[in-house]
């Protein structure tokens, strides 16, 4: 099935005249909900169901990390930063692989349960502690630590139903610059981010990784653009020398780093999204900013761009709960907290 290639959000706890109709048009595949939208599990799951009455195919998200980036939290379980599994990484590398696995399944059995599909987790990014913006959600510093946590993090995710997405390709972690609010450019060269930041990327993708959402940062010593706006890092590294075949989402293109504008110029979404779509990402993501989407479905419309073959492969598969399990990974998120 082929999907729209403009994933956007909605305002409320419930949805608007307008946003109803929105949802209907052929190019919107995807909604990503924010903690704004949430009151209780009893509203979510009426927006949900009302958001699925409009577009029954629709791929619905969340940032539902842990930590500091968890949208929900009144009636869910409150995750852990997952940092706090490096740590555990430290004192006990089994005990800490386990509890991966059944955090990844706590989180993702939470969100699958209200009928969203996905979860954008896990972060691969390393922990330089150079950048505030990673920070915490890093699952350590150690290329090889990362990949054996994130693999069982991904592995309890699927065993609760829900696809993975890796982010935020090639790797967030050395740059300070926050790239929702200004420009990040990351100095080093290619060896160097070959060297550490892109082995979580390569091996979680031979481990058969679902999805990547690239970062806002400009590699300045490799490619002048921002990694979602860049057929070097999209074509050439992921779809060519990966051999990554998944969704590729962009990262929200009403972020300040995603911003193509010279100085004294307005700023067009249409642009953005025809620089993340040309590069080589299946869907544009944009929030907080429902002017924007306007432009960029009447970008879609105009240019009558195709819709993604991949966004399908994203929604939930139904997975029957465990009243059992849930309860030792509750205690497991309580014990790390």
């Amino acid at each position: 099935m082929h999907y729209g290639r403009l994933m956007l959000d909605v305002a409320a706890l419930t949805l608007t005249v307008q946003e109803r109709e929105i949802l209907q048009h052929p190019q919107v595949g995807g909604l990503i909900l924010f903690a704004r939208n949430y009151q209780s599990r009893a509203q979510l799951s009426d927006l949900i169901a009302d958001i699925r009455v409009q577009n029954d195919s629709i791929v619905i998200a969340v940032d539902q990390e842990g930590g500091r980036v968890q949208r929900f939290r009144d009636e869910f379980v409150v995750l852990p930063p997952m940092q706090a599994l490096h740590r555990s990484y430290q004192q006990d590398p089994q005990l800490a692989l386990s509890q991966a696995t059944e955090l990844g399944w706590l989180m993702a059995s939470e969100i699958t349960g209200v009928d969203i599909d996905i979860s954008f987790a896990p972060v691969l990014d390393l922990h330089w502690a150079h950048s505030d913006i990673i920070g915490t959600r890093s699952f350590g510093a150690d290329p090889e630590q990362v990949i054996s946590l994130t693999k069982n993090f991904i592995e309890g995710m699927r065993q609760a139903g829900m696809r993975s997405t890796g982010k935020h390709f090639p790797g967030h972690g050395w740059v300070k610059a926050d790239s929702h609010l200004q420009i990040a450019t990351d100095e080093r060269s290619l060896q160097q981010v070959k060297a550490a930041d892109l082995k979580p990327f390569a091996a979680l993708i031979e481990a058969g990784l679902d999805a990547v959402m690239p970062a806002h940062v400009i590699y300045s010593q490799i490619d002048p653009n921002p990694a979602g706006f860049s057929r070097y890092w999209l074509q050439q590294v992921l779809r060519d020398e990966l051999k990554f075949d998944g969704v590729i989402f962009s990262d929200d293109l009403n972020m300040s780093g995603a911003s193509l504008a010279k100085a004294g110029e307005a700023e067009n979404y249409a642009d953005r999204a025809a620089a993340a779509l040309t590069a080589g990402c299946d869907t544009a993501l944009v929030c907080n900013n429902p002017l924007g989407a306007q432009q960029v479905l009447e970008y879609l419309d105009s240019n009558e761009v195709q819709k993604s073959h991949r966004l399908s492969r994203m929604r939930r598969t139904d997975v029957a709960a465990d009243t059992d399990r849930f309860a030792g990974a509750r205690e497991i998120a309580e014990q790390l907290l």
